[in-house]
């Protein structure tokens, strides 16, 4: 069983890390407690989500049932977006996406573009390639990712911890598989390049 926490192996908590404060807009408080009550509805101890929630900001969800996630490192999405500013490349990847749902992880910085739960299977040849040749990794079942609280949207003034690059609005708005793929194949198009000319 593998764990992430935005890219991380990591134990169940780490209470050294602090939650960052939320510097962007937040989704209305109605349909943010519906999109968490469904996001934690399939996990085993939805109490201990909440409170790692509020306590760290962040918290371990099972990745398989609701959704899984692509893991895209930010040399690939700023490669595509033409910036590394936070704000410029949410922006893009909110438009890239259709408004499906990212996880930032500054520390990569890494993101995670969450999508249905058959790309890890239906998108196995091009996940080698991407795995292989780009950092690039579907995250599907037996997988846990480092999930922020729903209100951390856009880039933390301080501190390293995961928010949402592009808030979860429903559970049922996810990344489309195409735009996703897309993207990666841009990136690393435009990696490419950027060697050849060098």
């Amino acid at each position: 069983m593998t764990t992430e926490r935005a890219g991380e192996v990591v134990r169940q908590s780490d209470p050294t890390e602090a939650a960052p404060r939320v510097t962007g807009p937040c989704v209305d408080s109605e349909r943010q407690s519906t999109v968490e009550r469904r996001l934690l509805s399939g996990q085993a101890n939805p109490d201990t989500a909440r409170r790692e929630w509020r306590e760290q900001g962040i918290t371990l969800l099972a990745l398989g049932t609701l959704f899984s996630a692509v893991r895209i490192p930010g040399r690939l999405v700023h490669a595509v977006a033409g910036t590394t500013d936070p704000g410029e490349t949410d922006a893009f990847l909110g438009e890239a996406f259709l408004g499906g749902p990212v996880i930032c992880d500054p520390r990569g910085p890494r993101y995670y573009a969450l999508t249905p739960c058959r790309m890890p299977r239906t998108w196995r040849a091009a996940v080698d390639e991407w795995r292989t040749g780009q950092d690039v990794d579907c995250l599907g079942a037996g997988t846990y990712l480092g999930v922020p609280r729903l209100d951390l949207v856009g880039a933390p003034e301080q501190g390293i911890a995961s928010y949402w690059s592009v808030p979860m609005v429903s559970p049922a708005v996810l990344c489309p598989p195409l735009c996703v793929a897309r993207l990666i194949a841009a990136g690393a198009h435009c990696m490419a390049e950027d060697i050849e000319t060098v």
